[in-house]
């Protein structure tokens, strides 16, 4: 008699499948348990656009998880039209269902009115990227001093409130995006100058013992460079005065120094631009107490850990 074959189905990932997925990343991240519990538990919470994954994909063997993908799924607005984007965070096969990888990638992966980004990805799997279709938009990173700059344009900084109200130069889902990183442990601000209220998002690293600024979220490049000064005085007094932004060289207006490397990359119809890392992994699964990586690429985005979750 002929043994009845193995049977290996893909399928999205269910609230009850949660305990399996967190043993699974658990063996094969150097991160404990409860980093995935509390990564699982802001997917939950994330307002996924209806239709999508609410956490992502998984192998499954006789009913028990083999391999797992996370993804978070996000409306973005981009030029009056709202697209959806995707951030492709942890994903692990374990080593003997490896030749099922391509089938957990092809249903993650396949809708192609979505863009997909990797914005942390392992060095080993850039050639991976190339051959599943991803492209570089980010080569590196700029940092920058800009609380030395004199010019300000009359702008004044404040930390966003729970109780502020939208209008013609903030609107509402940038209010809300501002609320949802300040919940993420970011620094989510509003630059009030003549021409409005512009939003800006940062998130506290470190480099070594040196903390600064990591530039998240703002509606272009050039809206930093334009209030570089006020901004980076507002931080300097709240004790960071570098501050980081992605760049794939230098910037125009910024005095400071571009550092190639931790590229970022992207498959699909609408390129990511620069100064948009809202809803990414960098900042939704940051948790204070991780334990420290190894790893040389994740050492720049260390979180810096204050205590607060």
């Amino acid at each position: 008699m002929t043994a009845s074959p193995v049977r290996i189905r893909c399928r999205e990932i269910r609230t009850a499948d949660t305990e399996g997925i967190v043993d699974l990343l658990t063996s094969g991240f150097s991160k404990d348990s409860n980093h995935w519990v509390r990564t699982l538990s802001r997917l939950a919470e994330h307002p996924t656009p209806p239709g999508l994954p609410k956490y992502g994909y998984l192998l499954e063997r006789e009913g028990v998880p083999i391999g797992v993908i996370l993804l978070v799924f996000s409306s973005i607005p981009i030029n009056g039209a709202t697209k959806i984007r995707c951030n492709v965070c942890a994903w692990h096969v374990k080593t003997e269902f490896n030749g099922y990888a391509a089938m957990l990638a092809s249903r993650a992966l396949g809708r192609k009115e979505v863009t997909y980004v990797n914005v942390a990805p392992a060095p080993h799997t850039f050639p991976i990227l190339s051959a599943q279709g991803y492209r570089e938009y980010c080569g590196g990173w700029f940092a920058t001093v800009p609380s030395l700059f004199k010019r300000s344009n009359g702008a004044r900084v404040e930390v966003i409130r729970s109780d502020i109200r939208p209008d013609e130069h903030l609107q509402r889902a940038e209010i809300e995006l501002l609320l949802a990183h300040a919940g993420f442990g970011c620094i989510s601000l509003i630059c009030e100058s003549k021409s409005g209220r512009h939003p800006f998002v940062f998130m506290r690293r470190k480099i070594g013992p040196v903390p600064f600024a990591y530039l998240v979220y703002c509606r272009d490049i050039k809206d930093f460079v334009r209030f570089a000064g006020p901004l980076g005085r507002f931080l300097a007094r709240r004790g960071v005065t570098l501050i980081a932004l992605d760049s794939s060289g230098r910037i125009r207006g910024l005095v400071g120094h571009y550092f190639r490397g931790y590229p970022k990359y992207f498959k699909g119809p609408d390129q990511p631009r620069l100064g948009d890392l809202s809803y990414s992994e960098l900042v939704m699964f940051r948790f204070a107490g991780d334990k420290l990586q190894k790893d040389r690429r994740r050492n720049f985005f260390q979180p810096e850990v204050t205590g607060k979750t």
